[in-house]
Formats: C-alpha cells, sequence, structure tokens
C-alpha cells in the first residue's frame, strides 16, 4: 500500500449544576429524569448508569480548570488510549465524540469522484456528512443475516479506480447485528489502494462473539484503515461528548487537519480519563446491560414478538401495527423508544435501561398486547 496515493488524494453535565449538587445527590432518578416518575428514554443507546463516580469527581475537581485549554489533558487521554491500545500516541485522533470523527474522515476523503459506500440500514451520520460534498452514494441493503453484504460492497468499490470510502459500523446501528470479521479482513488485506475503510467501532465492548475483533490490529500496515471508537457508550458520557480515531500516524495527521484544535473541553477529558482509570467500569456497565436485555428479551419471546440477535446496548424488534403510531403511544406511556430506520418500518429499536426502566418497557408493552396494539 502507498501511504502517499492515500494522503494525497485529501483523505452533560452543565457547569452550575454541578457546582450546585453533590455526588450523593446524584441518584439515578434525579440524574437521568429530573423526577422518578420522569420519562424512561430508550431512544439513544445511552448507558443508564451515567457517569462512573470517579469521572463525576474529576469532572467536579476539574471546575477549577475550565478557564484553562486543555492542552495537557489532551495528551494525558491520548496517551492513556495509546496505552490501552498498545499504539504511539500519534495513531491517536480525538474528537467531540465519535460523530466528529467520522465527519473529519468524510472531509479527509472527499474528492470530486470520491464514492460512498454504506450499509442500508446503519448509522446515518456519514451519509449526512457526505451531503455538502460531492460523494456519489451507493447504499446497499443488509443481506438475510442482517450482516453488512461484503460481497456486494466490494464489487460496487473495485469497479473503478476512483478513490473510494467504506464505512462499516460494526456491531451495526441500528440492527445490533455483527459482521463478520473474517470477510472484512479479507477486504481489507487485499483492498487496492484507492480504498479507504472508516470502521465504526463504537459498540465494540457490547460484543462478545467469539469471532469478532477489533480492526485496530490494521492501521500500521494499511494507511487506509481508520477505526473509530467513543466514550458515550460504555463509559455513560453521551452528553459529554468525547471520542476518538486510531490509525497510522500518517492518516492520523491527515484527518486531525479536519478538526477544530480545540474540538474537545477540559471536564470531558477529565471524565474521560477518570473512566479509562476505572478498572471495574466496563464490567458494570455490561452487567447492567445483560439484566437489561435478560429482561427484554423474555417479555419478547413471550409475546411471541422476533428480535435480531443483538451485540449492543439495544435490541430490535418486530412490532405488528404502524411503526409512529407505536411510538407515539408509547411517548403517551412516559416511555421514549427509537426513531423509525427505514426500510425496517415493522421494527423498533429500544434501548437498554436499567433494569427497573426494562421491567416498566416490558409491562407496557404486555399492555400493549392485551390492547391488540402489537
Amino acid at each position: 500500500m502507498e501511504r502517499r496515493a492515500f494522503l494525497n488524494t485529501g483523505l452533560a453535565l452543565g457547569a452550575a449544576g454541578i457546582a450546585g449538587t453533590a455526588p450523593s445527590r446524584l441518584n439515578a432518578s434525579t440524574r437521568r429524569f429530573g423526577a422518578p416518575d420522569g420519562p424512561v428514554r430508550l431512544s439513544s443507546n445511552e448507558n443508564a448508569l451515567g457517569l462512573c463516580p470517579a469521572a463525576r469527581q474529576a469532572v467536579i475537581d476539574g471546575i477549577a480548570e475550565a478557564n484553562r485549554y486543555p492542552g495537557a489533558t489532551r495528551r494525558a487521554v491520548a496517551q492513556a488510549l495509546a496505552t490501552k491500545h498498545g499504539v504511539s500516541t500519534d495513531c491517536i485522533v480525538l474528537g467531540n465524540g465519535s460523530t466528529e470523527l467520522l465527519q473529519m474522515m468524510v472531509q479527509a476523503t472527499a474528492s470530486r469522484r470520491t464514492k460512498l459506500i454504506y450499509a442500508e440500514p446503519t448509522f446515518e451520520d456519514v451519509m449526512e456528512y457526505s451531503l455538502p460534498e460531492t460523494y456519489l452514494r451507493h447504499p446497499v441493503p443488509l443481506d438475510r443475516r442482517m450482516a453488512h453484504d461484503i460481497g456486494r460492497m466490494r464489487e460496487l468499490a473495485e469497479r473503478s479506480w476512483d478513490p473510494t470510502l467504506v464505512y462499516i459500523c460494526n456491531p451495526n446501528n441500528p440492527t445490533g447485528t455483527l459482521t463478520p470479521c473474517g470477510e472484512i479482513d479479507e477486504w481489507i488485506g487485499s483492498a487496492p489502494e484507492n480504498i479507504r475503510f472508516l470502521i465504526d467501532e463504537a459498540y465494540f465492548e457490547y460484543a462478545h462473539d467469539p469471532g469478532y475483533s477489533s480492526s485496530i490490529r490494521w492501521i500500521m500496515d494499511r494507511p487506509n484503515v481508520v477505526v473509530v471508537r467513543t466514550f458515550s457508550k460504555i463509559y455513560g458520557m453521551a452528553g459529554m461528548r468525547l471520542g476518538y480515531g486510531v490509525a497510522h500516524p500518517d492518516t492520523a495527521k491527515h484527518v486531525a487537519q479536519f478538526s477544530a484544535g480545540t474540538n474537545t473541553n477540559e471536564l470531558a477529558l477529565r471524565a474521560g480519563l477518570a473512566s479509562l482509570n476505572d478498572t471495574g467500569l466496563v464490567a458494570r456497565s455490561l452487567d447492567s446491560n445483560a439484566r437489561g436485555v435478560a429482561i427484554l428479551r423474555e417479555c419478547l419471546e413471550e409475546l411471541g414478538l422476533e428480535f435480531l440477535p443483538g451485540h449492543t446496548n439495544f435490541l430490535m424488534h418486530r412490532i405488528n401495527g404502524d411503526l409512529q403510531t407505536y411510538i407515539g403511544r408509547m411517548r403517551e406511556h412516559n416511555i421514549q423508544v427509537g426513531r423509525p430506520f427505514p426500510p425496517m418500518l415493522t421494527y423498533s429499536r429500544v434501548s437498554i435501561g436499567l433494569p427497573e426502566e426494562m421491567e416498566r418497557f416490558a409491562e407496557t408493552l404486555r399492555t400493549f398486547r392485551q390492547n391488540g396494539w402489537v
């Protein structure tokens, strides 16, 4: 792979609220809803546990430095991430959430003839970021396994030598399904130099299939691979906005040119560093998620509602009836579920909340069945 050929183509918690609230008062109900009987938010794949205690304290302690630019803390987070992934710090690109990393890669790869190849349905932001650019967009329906149709995507990508950006979200959002990593690896290993891979691993920590692994191992040999991760999901920091990309140093340097130099803030960085240092955080998040999934699956099986084999902190299940009507009825019962994801308009995506929230959702769904709505 010629590196130059790739590069030359153009590749919360608010301060006032925190100051006025002691950590001991940030219980699950007040932290997330404002009141114990507030809405159950199962619509955006957030981690219902919220910030870990160490991250909350880091935010509070960091307010005294919020008037300073976050250079030193940025370097500390980059070093911690480099150590975590066994790479050098010049392989790490920080972002205002992983969505900014997606936007940066879209912009860094854009040219007059660049193709964008992606699954349908998948996370929509990459397509939205491509709209102001001159991309030729090629959506590819998921295959019968609800996985990325790598064969079809590869066929489209290799029809010409034009620059091509391939977006792969694995596990996929909104389906929660996995694409076999062997298929992805085989393509990356033999892809011509005009094809760039944007691998979105936002839900990496939730996937425990024995055949699943990260694409980070490719970055030193393949400068055309960028892997994106986030603190929003497993670390419970969606409102803090912190994400990162891992890439070959030359690629990372190029992609970083499309960010604002101060795109990550001091408090988010401190919370991220504290979260990385909390050795029990991932296990606690996975345990809570597993208990919530068990409650949801039991209910869906009881009602005979088909659901996809999820590997994330959400589950996509079939409903009977009109999807928008179903979403509206859930909202009337003070429960927020996922938006429509065309073309899968007979399915609803529900995020996994705390076990007690999933019990509330399950009882509501049972009521819907009694009313003949699902």
